[in-house]
């Protein structure tokens, strides 16, 4: 395919309900803040020097690997803009939709399960998979576009077969799991932020829990992260309340597990992301 390479393209929702397939070359990334999604995502690497941070985990993802992302993973993409073209495939696919697609033998969510002992985000192709996978992508790109007779029935068994192998490739031992970053104290504060995202937190309470000073958590936070430490547990507070709402809570029900000290200010701190209100976005998951 010849297909003009582009700008990045910073939209993070599907167009489509259920699942959706590109295509993408960038040259030009622009900053990615920390972000999350609402649906699973599956990334084919095809070209380019790519780095993922996906909460204190930092991943250098080479072309003919796969990289899956959980909705409740915050995450961050760097390009090298002098390498290759950022080229990849991405699926996205909203979490009903997969289970849908599951059967009691078969949980094609379960690759994306991070209380998995072995979970990693990135998965390892052997060669014969490296040569199928785009070729699948393909396929469902192809299926995608087509309004033909069956045309959401051969979609949907694709994506299935696509969802079959990615959860054989998450079951194979790992080479590697990600760099660390893991020793360091951006990693093991990101990690107790993931653990007490429920309880008081504050910049004084983390470094004096980490024995580090305020201005040297601060700015390695920054640094590595490419946000501040508030707005990153801001950001992780409203993502698992957002996700305690898709599973059919109510915002008043959400507020306090997640951290906040009432609903007024969860109120807040959710219409300035989501820019809309709690109960507005709860109404917009309605049929």
């Amino acid at each position: 395919m010849n297909t003009p390479l582009s700008t990045f393209d910073p939209r993070q929702k599907m167009l489509r309900p259920d699942f959706e397939v590109v295509h993408k070359w960038d040259t030009d990334l622009k900053e990615v803040e920390v972000h999350h999604h609402d649906f699973y995502e599956v990334n084919f690497l095809v070209s380019g020097d790519v780095t993922y941070v996906i909460e204190s985990r930092v991943y250098h993802v080479k072309p003919g690997q796969i990289l899956i992302i959980n909705p409740r993973e915050l995450h961050q993409v760097y390009i090298q803009p002098d390498a290759a073209p950022y080229e990849r495939y991405m699926l996205w696919i909203a979490p009903n939709l997969l289970q849908g697609l599951s059967s009691p033998q078969t949980d094609l969510c379960r690759c994306f399960d991070m209380r998995r002992s072995h979970y990693s985000n990135l998965l390892h192709l052997p060669a014969e998979q490296r040569r199928m996978i785009p070729a699948m992508f393909e396929a469902m790109l192809e299926a995608q576009g087509n309004s033909a007779y069956g045309a959401d029935l051969l979609q949907r068994n694709l994506l299935t077969e696509m969802m079959i192998h990615v959860n054989r490739l998450a079951d194979m031992p790992s080479e590697d799991t990600a760099d660390s970053k893991n020793n360091s104290v951006v990693a093991r504060v990101i990690d107790y932020i993931n653990e007490n995202y429920q309880e008081p937190l504050t910049l004084d309470l983390l470094a004096e829990r980490f024995f580090v000073s305020k201005y040297h958590l601060s700015h390695e936070f920054n640094r590595q992260m490419g946000t501040g430490i508030y707005q990153y547990i801001q950001k992780k507070r409203l993502l698992i309340a957002r996700q305690l709402m898709l599973e059919g809570q109510k915002p008043t029900e959400v507020y306090a597990p997640c951290g906040f000290g009432d609903y007024a200010a969860f109120f807040r701190a959710f219409k300035k992301i989501y820019g809309m209100s709690p109960r507005d976005y709860v109404q917009s998951l309605l049929p």
